[in-house]
């Protein structure tokens, strides 16, 4: 065979070669021949690459570098080229002596796993085990297992290398068990699955959890149940019911899904069932109640399906076979079998067209629905008080499952863990018999409910006033009165004693203490009873200190039906020393009300020192109606000072944001009384008073303003203005500056209108400045202090305010204090302290005569004074005098002068 020209070393190629004959060991030498050769053919340097490794066998640069280009001569070319046999021949020629170098094995069983030639690569696996060391192991098995899971290598072999797989690396059993459920191996991967679950262990390399595997596997055994053999199906699921609470539902229907897959319907319905009698969740048990209803709709809807085709075909063939010869003979029963079985199937329990009991199973299951949630919640918490009373709702309309679930639940409840209220149960259960009219054993039920240790005394009371109620409906009076007595007598002392050394105090104990019971039995007392009996109770109540004001009050009102006020006084006076404020209150005012009322007039002194006592006791707060009510005795009864001065004590003992309010009632009584000019004195006290806010004093301001002018007297509103203008900010306060405004327009001049002008100039600039230099969350203090402070800060005073303080009036150090003057009449201190009229009009010499020549003599229009000024008390007077000159019938002898000269000029 020849060989081609190419091959043979060139020219260039002599410097190597010269240097090769000297030392051909050299790998120094071979390897820089080999790159000089870079660009050259692949088969010339192949050559090279022969020579090289025949004189340098165990070089494993040389074998990695000849392998790598061997490799990308076939990467584009097909499995079934020569050039693979060429490649697979290289690759063992290098294991000859690179057996113990595991990246040549490596390409060689990519190359092979490439190649899809299973013997031969399985072969080359084994034998690269066996030659590399463990600890290499993992670089040859993860290829290993790559090519067993390729498509086309048998399940057997592949079944195999997973199971030497595991002899080296246990912890990979889930790569199996994957393997095993893709190529359908279900037993295997059952028991294997099954023995990671039970091996404690064992650690998912994937992340999985314990739940997570008993799912899948639940999942196996019941989507492969009859594939699947020699594994205690039941027994693993319910293995996993019992340990893992949050998927209990699933697996119950897992487990009965299992044994429909297996045909045996009956236990996968014993399944259900006793899944929903035994999950403690809602959750759980609508997947249960779901899976069963559609396991029962499904196997009606198939049942239905098939007795349809069955009478199809019965047509069919009765169309074509005829009638049969009833002349045929009967053969005997008891000798053909054939025929017996027949029969036995037509029995009703082997009954192949059952639709009718299916139907009823299927409407039966959806009935107990409620019930069976109702079981769920009672599971969870079977001291639900609401629960057993929704489940006794549920029966309704069937007595006696309605008795048998109140026996179960006042015999499951315990009273310390319930929750709700237990005795609840026992009335109900006793109103049960009592509405079939059965009160005998009503009576037994409510007797056993007294007995009971309940958490509360006010349970047992409930109890014992039902039991009162239920004697009253059947018009047992003499029981019903009786009960109570029973259930207020306090135990005997050996009973105490007894219990305190027991330590564990029932509220039997405690049950002659309870409000509630006793104010049932006082109500039986006031219906059934006598006075006597009804007064035993209540001075009973009070003995216990169990009373409350309404009892009280009660016990009073009980004593005035019976006309004996002065006891029901004393009642009253007992519950004013009991009680405190806010409680008593109620009581105060009835025994205010009811004292007044009953004496009034007759014992004035008495009912003064009550409501003295009363608003003495009485805080700030809740004072005021007594007053009102101590003011109107003193109206009604009393003197007319003593009222005013109740009302004055009202304004200064009520809070600050009812001072206002009472003054207006001051005031308004004061003018009924005593009439309007009464009033300047109270408004003067309620603008001067400290307690009274800024803005209340400022609208008192505003009705004396207005209280003067409707009296005429302008100048004096005028001045009320003029005060009450420091108070109000134009800014917030509109409504003051807007009465004056128009005060001064339809009573004032230019000269006062500008004067109006000029004092809201001045109170405007001084509340600017005021907030200038004052904080805003400080309170806003009084014109004089702000203007004090002004001046420590060097602010310049307002040179028209200054000019006022210049003209004015040194007034009194007082603060708050009006000097108030009569219409344009202004009074003024002489050197001598005598007061005098500065306006006063010198008269001429003898014009101080009072009378007059007929011919200059000048009438004065005379005006009649409101009856407002004099208030009620005046009028009180002519009402008494009316009715003297009645019955004197002497009118005129009794009339004052003034009265005389008007009826004599009307007469004119």
């Amino acid at each position: 065979m020849s060989i081609s020209s190419d091959l043979y070393p060139s020219e260039d190629d002599l410097v190597y070669e010269e240097e090769l004959l000297r030392n051909p060991f050299s790998l120094k030498l071979w390897w820089r021949y080999l790159i000089a050769r870079t660009d050259s053919p692949f088969r010339k340097r192949s050559i090279i690459y022969e020579r090289a490794l025949k004189s340098l066998p165990g070089s494993y640069k040389l074998w990695h570098a000849y392998l790598r280009e061997r490799l990308e001569l076939v990467r584009n070319l097909p499995v079934s080229h020569s050039q693979y046999d060429s490649l697979n021949n290289t690759f063992e020629r290098a294991l000859v002596t690179m057996h113990k170098m595991p990246r040549i094995w490596v390409m060689y069983l990519r190359t092979l796993t490439e190649q899809k030639i299973v013997t031969r690569t399985r072969r080359t696996f084994d034998r690269a085990l066996c030659a590399l060391p463990v600890t290499q192991h993992d670089r040859v098995w993860e290829l290993y297992l790559v090519f067993v899971g390729q498509r086309g290598v048998p399940i057997e072999t592949s079944l195999r290398v997973y199971r030497r797989y595991l002899k080296y690396d246990p912890g990979h059993i889930e790569d199996l068990i994957e393997f095993l459920l893709s190529s359908g191996l279900w037993q295997e991967a059952a028991e294997r699955l099954a023995g990671v679950l039970n091996d404690d262990r064992f650690w998912s390399i994937k992340g999985k959890t314990k739940h997570r595997l008993w799912l899948e596997l639940c999942d196996l055994l019941t989507n492969h149940a009859s594939e699947i053999s020699g594994l205690n199906v039941d027994a693993i699921i319910r293995g996993g019911i019992r340990k893992f609470s949050d998927e209990v539902g699933r697996l119950w229907t897992s487990l009965a899904d299992y044994y429909i897959r297996r045909k045996l319907l009956e236990k996968a319905r014993d399944v259900f069932e006793e899944g929903m009698t035994t999950v403690v969740t809602v959750r759980d048990f609508s997947v249960i109640f779901d899976a069963y209803s559609q396991f029962e709709e499904s196997v009606l809807a198939l049942k239905m399906e098939a007795m349809s085709d069955d009478e199809d075909e019965e047509e069919d063939g009765g169309q074509e076979n005829g009638v049969e010869d009833d002349g045929e003979d009967e053969e005997d029963d008891r000798l053909n079998v054939g025929r017996l079985e027949e029969k036995l199937k037509k029995f009703w329990l082997c009954d192949e067209k059952d639709v009718d009991l299916r139907i009823a199973r299927l409407e039966h299951l959806m009935d107990r629905r409620p019930e069976l949630a109702n079981s769920v919640l009672l599971r969870q918490n079977p001291h639900n008080v609401e629960q057993w009373h929704r489940r006794v709702k549920i029966f309704e309309g069937n007595p006696t499952k309605q008795i048998l679930t109140y026996t179960e639940a006042v015999r499951t409840i315990d009273p310390m863990k319930a929750v709700g209220k237990p005795h609840t149960l026992w009335v109900a259960f006793a109103k049960l018999y009592e509405t079939h009219n059965d009160v005998a054993n009503a009576r037994v039920i409510l007797d056993k409910a007294v007995q009971v240790n309940y958490k509360a005394v006010d349970n047992l009371a409930s109890v014992w006033c039902e039991w009162a109620e239920m004697e009253l409906r059947h018009k047992n009076f003499k029981g019903a009165l009786e009960l109570m007595r029973r259930a207020t007598a306090e135990p005997s002392a050996e009973v105490k004693r007894r219990v305190a050394a027991d330590g564990n105090e029932p509220v039997q104990i405690k049950l002659h203490k309870s409000l509630r019971l006793w104010t049932f039995y006082v109500d039986l007392e006031e219906s059934l009873g006598t006075l006597e009996s009804t007064r035993a109770v209540y001075e009973r109540i009070l003995d216990l200190r169990i009373a409350t004001p309404q009892i009280i009050i009660n016990y009073a009102l009980l004593l005035e039906d019976h006309k004996y006020f002065e006891d029901a006084f004393k009642v009253y006076e007992r519950g004013v020393k009991i009680f405190k404020y806010p409680h008593v209150k109620d009581i105060w005012v009835t025994y205010l009300s009811k004292f007044v009322k009953r004496y009034g007039k007759s014992k004035l002194e008495r009912s003064r020192e009550l409501f003295e006592h009363a608003v003495e006791m009485a805080p700030a707060e809740v004072v005021k109606p007594l007053y009102l009510q101590y003011a109107k005795l003193e109206e009604d009864f009393g003197l007319a000072k003593r009222a005013m001065a109740v009302y004055d004590q009202a304004t200064k003992a009520v809070p600050a944001n009812e001072q206002l309010s009472m003054y207006e009632i001051y005031i308004a009584r004061a003018a009924e009384i005593y009439g309007v000019p009464k009033t300047r004195e109270i408004y003067e006290q309620a603008i001067s008073s400290e307690g009274l806010p800024e803005k209340d004093a400022m609208k008192m301001c505003i009705k004396y303003a207005e209280l003067e002018k409707s009296l005429g007297e302008i100048d004096r509103a005028r001045q009320i203005f003029v005060y009450a203008s420091r108070l109000a900010d134009p800014r917030y306060d509109g409504d003051f500056w807007n009465k004056w405004h128009d005060f001064e327009v339809n009573h004032g001049n230019e000269d006062t209108f500008r004067d109006m002008l000029r004092i809201k100039r001045s109170v405007s600039a001084r509340h600017s400045q005021t907030h200038v230099f004052m904080p805003e969350y400080l309170q806003k203090p009084t014109v004089d202090e702000a203007m004090d402070q002004l001046k420590r800060a060097g602010v310049p005073e307002d040179e028209m305010e200054a000019l006022e303080r210049q003209l004015a009036p040194k007034e009194d150090s007082a603060a708050r204090k009006l000097g108030f003057v009569s219409s344009s009449i202004q009074l003024s201190e002489t050197a001598s302290g005598l007061i005098q009229n500065q306006e006063e009009i010198e008269l001429p010499e003898g014009s101080d005569s009072d009378e007059e020549d007929d011919d200059g003599k000048v009438e004065i229009a005379q005006k009649d004074v409101p009856d407002a000024v004099y208030g009620g008390l005046v009028r009180k007077r002519d009402e008494e005098e009316a009715e003297k000159e009645k019955e004197t019938g002497d009118g005129d002898t009794r009339l004052g002068a003034l009265e005389r000269i008007k009826r004599m000029r009307q007469g004119n």
